[in-house]
């Protein structure tokens, strides 16, 4: 099987190069994704509507490349303040509710100050 690129059509992508996701056989590896919306380039202020957007656009990724949340096994979550874990953690549970990812969180600092929240994940196809 080869390897596939998945884009989101984000200038970041290229101007970065990296894709959204990379599909290799049966996984695939979601980059980290903020709470851009890509169809307005904005970024909404709200922890809660940034982490919402990043799981949007990683499960629009996911469906491009044949997979699902359900098939994510890893989650990696970063913030840019513990107090966003209380906000985030609502958002990213109702989705994975039933999956249940291994999962981290981090705090850190991001790459620009509007952004609170990115969320990276692996998911390998069920058999």
């Amino acid at each position: 099987m080869t390897r596939r690129l998945i884009s989101t059509g984000s200038p970041f992508e290229k101007v970065a190069g990296y894709s959204r996701a990379v599909v290799d056989g049966d996984w695939c590896f979601v980059a980290g994704t903020t709470g851009y919306d890509y169809a307005t380039m904005s970024m909404p202020d709200a922890v809660a509507d940034q982490a919402a957007n990043a799981m949007d656009t990683i499960a629009k990724a996911l469906a491009e490349a044949g997979f699902s949340l359900a098939d994510v096994v890893r989650a990696t979550y970063y913030v840019t303040d513990p107090a966003h874990a209380d906000t985030v953690f609502p958002v990213v549970g109702a989705r994975f509710a039933e999956i249940r990812p291994a999962a981290t969180m981090v705090v850190c600092g991001l790459i620009r100050p509007e952004m609170k929240v990115e969320i990276d994940v692996t998911a390998k196809r069920r058999g």
